[in-house]
């Protein structure tokens, strides 16, 4: 249990501090004499820092074991905080690609504990709470940030808010020693091993272990194209496209993230009693293509309370298909390598989170229409149905 709450503290605290350029677009950017469409390409750059981390840190997490992992990721974060005190577009993008190496741990190292110390009946719904921490850190940011820069100023609130990385690192010693009992002594961190093409590839190598994982981490690119689009971009469109105020912006965008707690444990509850999460993944491509589609149709004539109801969805449809996902992955990875596997798959899903806001971005600007980016990403969101939706064979896992 005590693995499971350091797990999802982490990873709450690492959402929490991932959520603040788009939550804080709005005032960084024009802080920082960039457009809008920045936040897009900000996202994006945070997605490249922990692919930095996911293809050469493999065997750090080894080395120094994954507690260990979490917390020297959660001190690179509260650095990248810290950037922004200082809002010029040179430190935006250097924090953004700080807090992304810092967030890359909490794929491979959790999901190596939680392997190991969950039962099997139940490693779907424990997964699914680990990743619970994404949105309830979503929701935290959403409602405190916009709050906290009112009050306090954005100096001085960047000062508070890099105190809770640096929190969660401490909170998390006590666990260190047991968790990370069978750490390898031996495995060199080198630079030059770390950045070595055998070390990088290999976590790429793994993906041909199952029929199954190619599939997964296919559609875990569409889902990420949906989902860091719309978290990316939700609160500027709401403020700059449909002119509501930065706080109001910010609780609509927590709504994403407050469903999205209750509906990723309950899709991990259901996937463990159906014994398959490929069903629910197909099922939510669809629903993720909708409601997106639905935030195209949105005017200024819309009630905050409409925007919430739909935000309320999303938090499902959009969000909540990490936790299943990475369960998968973990069962058909090859015995021992769940974390390599994990660190493969959640690399290549990462794509995702790096195209979806660019292309976004790219679209917003060359069109200046929110409509037909929201409507190119919704289509993204169904090709994840479309990449799990095949006949089932011997080879394929829970197909």
């Amino acid at each position: 249990m005590s693995a499971l709450v350091v797990t999802v503290l982490i990873q709450t605290a690492g959402a929490y501090l991932s959520r603040l350029v788009p939550t804080l677009g709005p005032v960084l950017t024009v802080a920082a004499g960039l457009s809008p469409d920045a936040v897009g390409y900000l996202s994006s750059f945070n997605t490249a820092g922990s692919i930095v981390f996911l293809a050469a840190g493999n065997p750090l997490i080894a080395r120094f074991g994954p507690i260990r992992a979490l917390q020297g990721g959660l001190g690179i974060v509260a650095l990248g905080v810290l950037l922004l005190i200082s809002p010029t577009a040179l430190a935006l993008y250097a924090s953004s690609l700080l807090s992304g190496v810092g967030y890359g741990p909490s794929g491979p190292a959790a999901s190596d504990v939680l392997w190991r110390l969950s039962p099997p009946h139940r490693r779907s719904l424990i997964f699914s709470l680990k990743q619970a921490g994404v949105p309830l850190g979503g929701v935290i940011s959403g409602v405190t940030l916009p709050a906290l820069v009112t009050w306090m100023g954005l100096g001085w609130s960047l000062v508070a808010v890099s105190l809770i990385p640096i929190a969660a690192l401490v909170i998390a010693q006590p666990v260190r020693a047991a968790i990370d009992a069978d750490r390898d002594h031996g495995q060199s961190v080198a630079l030059g091993h770390l950045l070595s093409p055998g070390n990088m590839l290999a976590p790429f190598r793994l993906m041909r272990a199952s029929p199954m994982l190619p599939r997964l981490t296919l559609s875990g690119i569409f889902f990420a194209c949906g989902q860091g689009s719309l978290f990316a971009f939700l609160v500027t469109y709401l403020n700059q496209e449909l002119g509501i105020d930065l706080v109001t912006s910010g609780i609509i965008f927590a709504m994403t993230q407050l469903t999205g707690i209750p509906g990723r444990i309950g899709l991990g509850w259901l996937a463990d009693r159906m014994g398959s999460a490929l069903p629910i993944l197909r099922f939510l491509g669809a629903a993720s293509a909708a409601t997106i589609l639905a935030y195209g149709l949105t005017t200024p004539s819309w009630s905050t309370l409409s925007l919430i109801v739909l935000s309320a969805l999303a938090g499902v449809t959009v969000a909540s298909w990490n936790g299943i996902q990475l369960a998968e992955i973990a069962r058909a990875a090859p015995k021992g390598r769940v974390g390599e596997t994990t660190s493969g798959a959640t690399l290549v899903t990462f794509i995702g989170y790096i195209v979806g806001p660019a292309l976004f971005g790219l679209i917003l600007a060359a069109t200046s229409s929110y409509r037909v980016a929201f409507l190119v990403t919704a289509a993204l969101s169904l090709a994840a149905t479309a990449s799990l939706w095949r006949r089932r064979s011997t080879g394929d896992i829970g197909a």
